[in-house]
């Protein structure tokens, strides 16, 4: 009972923020265009704070267990991105339409959304598990980079720079390195990083209250439609499919399908601006998902929890 109800409280505040970010852009205090700093702040800075204290403060023994958990989401990614071509081949779309989808639902929110409420359930376990979960979407971002350069002959270049300075990609290894070599940050680099990762899930929050906006609903109503079709019913099924092929059991497999359960991620959208496809619609396609993920997302815990 203790953790429903702390499982509702984490919904409830995280609903809270959000409405506050909706809120802010009402009032003319925040406007849409301050998403893209908020962005650059959380994902340059304060999200690389919150995975290098998990990783830094984690036990080590238990790296090369939960490493399963990255591999089981980027299966589930890869099989659910080769089904959703195929599908949308069927329907003789044009490849800039199916990519712009397709980044959507391979793509899953398991940081900006995952963190929060993994680490709201279940603490700083919870936290490092849904931690290596989220490798799997730089992992996702890199293959997805070289396909679409490969496609829509992208600069290569300019993808290379963009995977390289990918500084959460960058948290993970120096989080991990860290902690195998017991390297010291000093009570104020403890101190610093704590803070900084603190401020992560607000801002988050906030930046996701600025950037939605109803025209999703009402613009390619039948491409979003099936995106979140695919990204929250589909996609956990198959997570499901895939943990139970890998053994993944027990506590682990409860973080895999939290995690696999999350809305899609909004790092979609820096895809589909690199490389020319239709950043609307994944706009779109992103903001409804978050909408109903509102809905799924909670569902999926009551269950879960």
């Amino acid at each position: 009972m203790l953790i429903a109800m702390d499982f509702r409280i984490i919904i409830l505040s995280i609903i809270i923020m959000i409405l506050l970010g909706v809120l802010l852009k009402k009032i003319d205090l925040l406007k849409e265009e301050d998403v893209e700093t908020l962005n650059n702040l959380v994902i340059n800075i304060c999200l690389p704070c919150l995975i290098f204290n998990a990783l830094y403060t984690a036990d080590v023994s238990l790296l090369p267990s939960l490493s399963i958990l990255t591999l089981s989401t980027t299966i589930t990614s890869l099989i659910v991105g080769v089904f959703t071509y195929i599908l949308l081949k069927l329907f003789a779309w044009d490849n800039v339409k199916i990519w712009s989808i397709l980044v959507t639902v391979v793509l899953g929110n398991t940081g900006f959304l995952g963190y929060p409420i993994t680490q709201g359930i279940y603490g700083s376990e919870g936290l490092i598990r849904a931690v290596f979960c989220d490798c799997s979407t730089s992992i996702t971002f890199v293959i997805l980079s070289v396909i679409l350069i490969l496609i829509f002959d992208g600069e290569l270049k300019v993808a290379l720079r963009k995977i390289a300075t990918f500084v959460p990609l960058w948290s993970i290894v120096l989080g991990i390195l860290f902690n195998i070599f017991a390297i010291p940050i000093t009570d104020v680099g403890t101190t610093v990083v704590g803070y900084l990762g603190d401020a992560t899930i607000p801002l988050i929050m906030i930046s996701l209250g600025l950037s939605l906006n109803i025209s999703g609903l009402k613009n390619n109503l039948k491409e979003v439609s099936l995106a979140s079709f695919i990204k929250l019913i589909l996609y956990p099924f198959v997570a499901l499919g895939v943990m139970a092929l890998l053994g993944i059991t027990g506590f682990n497999h409860t973080i895999g399908l939290i995690e696999a359960a999350m809305s899609s991620a909004m790092i979609g959208l820096v895809l589909a601006i690199t490389y020319k496809l239709d950043p609307h619609l994944t706009s779109d396609c992103i903001f409804t998902s978050t909408l109903f993920g509102l809905v799924t997302i909670p569902l999926f815990l009551m269950f879960i929890v």
